[in-house]
């Protein structure tokens, strides 16, 4: 079959190819956890949605990103935020205030992703406790602080 550039393709009837994007942590396709029931997708989408945050429409990617490079499931939320009000105050879809703000994201999805995978896989971060990672991301003495009130809030601790 010829297209209208003039060069073969194959029409598989009923098979539809769409783009598999896979972290470079995974090392063989996983199916997406089933979120639909999931308490913790609840309480990110009721903490932003007291104050209509922007961030509330991710609550689902800020899991999967938790989930994918095996975080404390409230701390991208947390993050989001203290840096930005959970996207309020984002620019160029950086909800984290990644690069002291100059870093831009296709999207904030791509932001949360981003910095899940930096916060678990960058030497810096890797392999550090909670406060370490905070102390890293944010050397002022009440940020850790802040960060972990907002991930009470969100949920008591694990």
């Amino acid at each position: 079959m010829r297209n209208l550039f003039g060069t073969h393709c194959v029409v598989l009837a009923g098979v539809v190819s769409l783009p598999l994007a896979i972290s470079p942590r995974q090392t063989h396709f996983t199916p997406a956890p089933h979120y639909r029931n999931d308490t913790r997708l609840q309480a990110i989408r009721n903490f932003f949605g007291k104050t209509d945050c922007p961030a509330q429409n991710y609550s689902r990617e800020f899991l999967e990103a938790a989930d994918d490079y095996e975080l404390d499931w409230r701390l991208l939320p947390s993050l989001s935020w203290v840096e930005s009000t959970g996207g309020k105050a984002a620019r160029g879809n950086n909800y984290f205030g990644w690069d002291s703000g100059r870093a831009e994201f296709t999207s904030p999805v791509a932001g949360i992703h981003a910095v899940g995978y930096w916060l678990a896989n960058a030497s810096q971060y890797r392999d550090k406790s909670l406060d370490e990672i905070l102390a890293t991301y944010n050397p002022d003495a009440d940020y850790g602080r802040k960060v972990k009130s907002v991930m009470r809030q969100i949920a008591p601790s694990e």
